[in-house]
């Protein structure tokens, strides 16, 4: 599992010009769902968004996480986290697990950051979605399932 967290003032989501979900002061988590993946390491990794601590202090250091300062989370899908660019100049999307496990496994994962305390909006699983956001910081950190 392939996490692109953004540090936000704001974002949401729209579908078919449609608002969908927008959140104030946050992450916007952009979820990708490798074969292999599994319960386990969506709930690691939800745990992980819950209490990283990349938010400032009153001193203006990144020491807080996002229940602490009780921030939100935007949850949006996106199986193209996982393109092999390796070979050619066409991305290879064969790393990404099948939609029905990758819809599974973003709503463990969505529901388990939900669970930690942390209010969470999401996106609509395999539609074209336009994600707007202000990055704070600018601050963007990758997690992956197995380096964290």
């Amino acid at each position: 599992m392939r996490l692109l967290l953004q540090r936000v003032t704001r974002a949401e989501v729209r579908v078919a010009d449609a608002l969908i979900a927008r959140i104030g002061p946050g992450l916007a988590v952009l979820v990708g769902v490798a074969v292999g993946d599994d319960e386990v390491k969506a709930r690691m990794l939800a745990g992980k968004v819950a209490e990283l601590r990349i938010f400032r202090d009153a001193e203006g250091r990144t020491n807080r996480s996002l229940l602490e300062t009780g921030g939100e989370a935007l949850v949006v899908s996106q199986f193209t986290l996982l393109a092999d660019t390796r070979k050619g100049r066409r991305p290879s999307f064969l790393g990404a697990a099948s939609p029905a496990e990758a819809e599974r496994l973003y709503s463990v994962f969505s529901d388990a950051v939900l669970s930690a305390g942390v209010s969470v909006q999401r996106g609509v699983f395999r539609a074209e979605m336009e994600l707007e956001l202000v990055n704070d910081g600018p601050m963007t950190i990758w997690l992956d399932s197995d380096a964290s």
